[in-house]
């Protein structure tokens, strides 16, 4: 277990970075303004058909770009040519948010479930990542609904802080899962024989036992999605620090 650098704590962290007038979710331009603003980021990575770590939050592209069907169906070069919708550029790499971050804030990096059930079918995209990381000296830590791509990047970058990604798993929110998926990530069993050592829960569920259960172990909680000034104060009460969007954190 790695321990979660003490800067994720000290400031909120811009959930898929500081979108909004500046850009689109996970765009350059919404990376830039986090940073000038000193907050903390946070990235979702999905990869290209040739394997590259794109940085982009959903599977397919509709909702955030003028194309249609899978990110993972596209080349790396034919993403870099694609605008996002919302403006703040292209479709980035990893690696070029990595060059554009350069340590100036804490990066937290999110990897999406490629398995489709939260299930063991992963590995490619984790050890993308790692390789991203091999040579990145700023605070950065990497996390995943799933489990098993959070055990999977912890055998390719054991050195790199890694953590769950949480939630109460409600049936009605996660159609895709099982109620018996759902009913067992809920508990989260997996947080320590995966090596996590911090959580990012759902905002709306963070009075759970398994979560307090941690909080007494001194794990760091941070929470998803805070999105105003009086549901911050209520998720303060619980959680570590808070990832943010639509609002300016006190």
């Amino acid at each position: 277990m790695t321990p979660l650098p003490n800067s994720f704590l000290r400031r909120p962290i811009a959930h898929r970075a500081l979108h909004g007038t500046a850009g689109a979710e996970n765009s350059i331009g919404a990376i830039q303004a986090a940073i000038a603003a000193g907050w903390g980021i946070e990235i979702d990575i999905q990869p290209s058909a040739d394997g590259t770590a794109m940085v982009f939050h959903d599977y397919d592209l509709a909702r955030l770009t003028d194309h249609t069907g899978p990110i993972a169906a596209r080349s790396t070069t034919d993403l870099g040519a694609v605008p996002l919708s919302g403006g703040g550029g292209t479709i980035p790499t990893l690696r070029q948010v990595l060059d554009l971050v350069a340590g100036k804030v804490p990066l937290l990096i999110e990897i999406k479930d490629q398995d489709g059930m939260m299930g063991p079918d992963v590995g490619p995209l984790e050890q993308a990542v790692a390789a991203c990381l091999s040579d990145y000296n700023g605070d950065v830590a990497v996390m995943s609904f799933n489990p098993h791509s959070v055990q999977a990047f912890g055998v390719a970058a054991p050195n790199v802080p890694r953590g769950l990604v949480t939630s109460a798993y409600r049936t009605k929110d996660w159609p895709e899962l099982t109620p018996d998926v759902c009913h067992r990530l809920a508990d989260i069993p997996d947080f320590d024989p995966i090596g996590a050592s911090f959580v990012s829960h759902e905002v709306e569920a963070l009075d759970m036992p398994p979560i307090h259960a941690l909080k007494s172990r001194g794990v760091p909680i941070l929470c998803w999605t805070v999105r105003s000034a009086s549901q911050e104060a209520e998720a303060r009460k619980i959680a570590d620090q808070i990832t943010f969007e639509g609002y300016t954190p006190a």
